[in-house]
């Protein structure tokens, strides 16, 4: 649940009856009209089955979290764990402190029940003197009912919550997702442990983790609503870098650069969707060459290379994970362009292993034998390493100086998403329709690099895609951004009209 703030005694105002009085009345009647079941809701149902039919006759609970504190009594805007939105169909910003939870039936399957705190009446003082759920701070809030209909779960006040996590447990097993809301997490151990629980405290552990790998890789194939949500969130994402790109003569003129593109990004992405997925990297020259640069501090400059890594989130919560490397005056130097040809080269490399049968690991083995052949070729492996040797996991690995990350992850609701899938079910398991994943080699010279011609030094280039698994091999969702240098010349010389 939320995290506790302490009140601020020195900014309340004394409050007397006739006030509070004079504020209960005269309000018109609240409009509850029933809202239809929304298209989210009725493909979480699936899921909530697969769960279901995985963990039988246990009750499994599913907080979506609270506010975090961003500083005093600010908060962060809220957004529901990952596990809790993919359950219930609820995206952005909806019901902090609420708990899906999936009840057993005596026949069998489970009821999902949604506790969450509705809007008090308006004879309370709730509604105008609580800053964290009065309609007064934060506006309308759904009833139980409308929730009910909306979703199609049963919904219950969040004041019944602790009674029903203790209903029975003893005879009845309780699982809960543990790094969402650690109060809920608190009373569930707190029931159990009334119940005289004959399974341990690190048995009760791996069983939540048990729950939460389940929950991460029930995710690594999408349904077609999700699809849907990545192809409008990479959509989403185009327009924002057609911005980024109009405005790289702006970023150059007016300094601080790097803040103006994440600027430009943010702004499409606040319009068209709920917001960025992650923290924007904007990283221009040698900033480029910082794997997470997010400091986005620096300046654009005349001749830089920029390096964008950005996505845009839907409402609905998934995130596109799209990355271009844009030369600011629309022009590649010959030392630039070399670069990134090379990398453009490991990324079709890895985009044609992007296919169903293949595993997972084979994308980034296609890739990284194209980037370890280009530095082989550069002279830049150490003496007498030839491609084979830095490619074995035990004797070589050099080239991973320079690109020392993954090729692909997976994405979908989070931007590294199932995170919590076991390595059978992830790096060594075999791609299937359905699957939507990055495909992102790079390569990185750092400007004190003393190994690299100084020629190379300060470059940093990434082109990442993003792809959903079909049946014969791969879709690319933003093959509609240029990728060859080009093509990225033209655009930016464009202004970013594609």
């Amino acid at each position: 649940m939320s995290e506790k703030q302490p009140k601020a005694e020195h900014r309340s105002r004394p409050t007397g009856a006739a006030f509070r009085r004079f504020m209960t009345q005269g309000w018109a009647a609240r409009a509850d009209a029933r809202p239809d079941l929304t298209e989210a809701a009725r493909y979480a149902v699936a899921r909530r089955d697969a769960v279901s039919a995985a963990f039988p006759g246990e009750r499994l609970v599913v907080p979506a979290g609270g506010f975090k504190v961003r500083s005093n009594d600010t908060d962060y805007v809220f957004r529901p764990h990952s596990a809790f939105a993919h359950l219930t169909g609820l995206g952005a910003d909806r019901e902090p402190d609420a708990v899906l939870v999936l009840e057993p039936l005596a026949e069998g399957g489970h009821e999902p029940v949604l506790y969450f705190r509705p809007p008090a009446d308006r004879d309370s003082d709730e509604s105008f003197a609580d800053s964290r759920v009065g309609e007064f701070w934060v506006g309308d809030r759904p009833t139980l009912r409308t929730a009910a209909t909306e979703l199609g779960v049963t919904t219950r006040h969040l004041d019944e919550l602790s009674d029903a996590l203790a209903k029975d447990v003893g005879s009845v097993g309780v699982r809960v997702v543990r790094d969402a809301d650690q109060e809920v997490t608190s009373l569930v151990e707190q029931a159990r442990a009334q119940a005289a629980e004959t399974v341990s405290a690190e048995e009760q552990t791996e069983q939540d983790l048990a729950l939460a790998r389940f929950l991460s890789t029930l995710r690594l194939v999408k349904d077609e609503w999700e699809v849907a949500r990545m192809e409008e969130a990479v959509e989403a994402t185009a327009e924002a870098f057609d911005a980024v790109v109009a405005g790289l003569p702006e970023a150059i003129r007016r300094g601080r650069g790097e803040r103006w593109v994440e600027g430009l990004f943010g702004l499409h992405a606040r319009h068209r969707g709920n917001g960025v997925g992650y923290d924007s990297i904007c990283a221009a020259g040698d900033h480029a060459t910082t794997l997470h640069w997010i400091r986005n501090t620096g300046e654009v400059r005349d001749g830089d290379l920029v390096l964008v890594d950005a996505g845009v989130e839907t409402d609905a919560l998934y995130t596109a994970d799209v990355t271009r490397t844009l030369p600011a005056n629309g022009t590649f130097t010959e030392a630039q362009r070399r670069v990134y040809d090379a990398v453009l080269a490991a990324q079709e490399a890895g985009l044609a292993a992007a296919r169903p049968g293949n595993r997972f690991s084979d994308i980034h083995a296609a890739a990284i034998a194209v980037v370890a052949e280009a530095l082989h070729d550069w002279g830049l492996l150490p003496e007498g390493v030839d491609v084979e040797e830095t490619l074995h996991e035990e004797r070589g690995q050099f080239h991973r100086r320079w690109m020392v990350h993954g090729t692909s992850h997976h994405l979908g609701i989070d931007v590294h998403d199932c995170a919590q899938a076991l390595r059978a079910d992830y790096l060594d398991a075999e791609l299937r329709e359905g699957m939507v994943l990055t495909v992102e080699p790079g390569l990185y010279f750092k400007s004190d690099d003393e190994l690299v011609p100084e020629e190379l030094r300060g470059i940093g280039v990434r082109i990442e895609d993003d792809v959903v698994i079909t049946a014969d091999g791969c879709r690319n969702l933003s093959a509609m951004l240029p990728r060859t240098a080009d093509d990225v010349e033209r655009w930016v010389r464009a202004g970013g009209q594609r």
